[in-house]
């Protein structure tokens, strides 16, 4: 699949990088869109990243299937695809540095072992906290069995969207894992060694990752690699104020007009599309839609009821 030849002394670079581990529905839809939207009226690159790299959630030809109903939206994208299923070698190089510069240890500690934590322990996405039983060595007789980065000092950000942003990464987070004990890399050190190499500087994704950001930054920050420019858009969920997914059986838009769900995601996203666009060709709205962006009108809220794209 083709996508786009690349405009020459563009500085803006964004990227749209979904997981194939079910079809495209409206939140992956309007999270597509702001990425591409605000890189075009840059005069800046888009690029598609498939993040595959949690090869067990990944679902057969799925990912084809999300880049074809991106075509069929007529979404055009700079480049190749890259796939990170195809990258293991890249992200092992990135483990070493981390390794031979002190910043990650190995871990012993097991889900169950973790699970007992003590729900003091939680973290502010209130998961548990990694206690630190390994940070200074691994116990007597015990092996290996991930790596994870020795965790400390704030992270400060200005998100474009949901503003400033600051996080203790030892109280907050916790020490993180960037290898799991199945022998994956971890999306966090897959997502920063990626959007370096790709030379990524703006990131527009959904609110739903804004808990990782920090992570990121401080992993750009010891392995000496560029910090992008962060927008988090907000996630669109059902009645319940749940995430649109497969689990929670978001519907998916593979085949719905492209031009109605286009300008459902444009109203989302608060751009005040006109009435009557809808009925237009994909086309137009695309050309109205690069003409009339503007990122500030996007709502500063974290989540959003997208009642019409709940369920099948």
């Amino acid at each position: 699949m083709r996508g786009r030849t690349i405009p020459e002394n563009s500085l803006y670079v964004g990227r749209f990088a979904p997981t194939p581990s079910g079809p495209l529905h409206f939140g992956s839809l309007v999270a597509a869109l702001g990425s591409a939207l605000d890189a075009r009226c840059h005069g800046g690159r888009w690029l598609v990243r498939i993040e595959d790299v949690d090869t067990p959630r990944a679902v057969p030809g799925m990912a084809e299937a999300m880049l074809a109903t991106l075509e069929r939206f007529g979404f055009e994208w700079d480049g190749e695809v890259l796939w990170q299923s195809r990258r293991a070698g890249v992200y092992a190089a990135a483990l070493e540095q981390l390794k031979a510069g002190g910043h990650v240890f190995p871990c012993a500690c097991s889900r169950r072992e973790l699970a007992e934590v003590p729900d003091s322990a939680l973290a502010r996405d209130g998961s548990r906290r990694y206690p630190g039983t390994c940070r200074d060595g691994l116990p007597p007789g015990s092996k290996p069995r991930a790596w994870r980065v020795r965790a400390g000092g704030t992270i400060r950000f200005k998100d474009a969207v949901q503003g400033c942003q600051e996080e203790d990464l030892a109280r907050d987070v916790g020490d993180y894992i960037v290898l799991r004990a199945d022998g994956v890399f971890a999306y966090q050190l897959a997502v920063v060694t990626d959007d370096a190499e790709q030379g990524v500087t703006h990131v527009v994704r959904g609110a739903d990752l804004l808990g990782s950001t920090a992570r990121q930054i401080h992993l750009q920050t010891v392995l000496g690699l560029p910090t992008p420019a962060y927008a988090h858009l907000p996630v669109a969920t059902n009645a319940a104020g749940e995430k649109l997914s497969k689990q929670t059986l978001a519907r998916a838009v593979d085949e719905a007009p492209p031009a109605h769900m286009l300008v459902s995601a444009l109203s989302f996203l608060g751009q005040n599309p006109p009435d009557g666009l809808a009925a237009a060709s994909v086309g137009e709205v695309w050309a109205w839609a690069r003409e009339n962006w503007n990122m500030e009108c996007v709502p500063r809220v974290l989540q959003w009821y997208a009642p019409e794209f709940s369920h099948p």
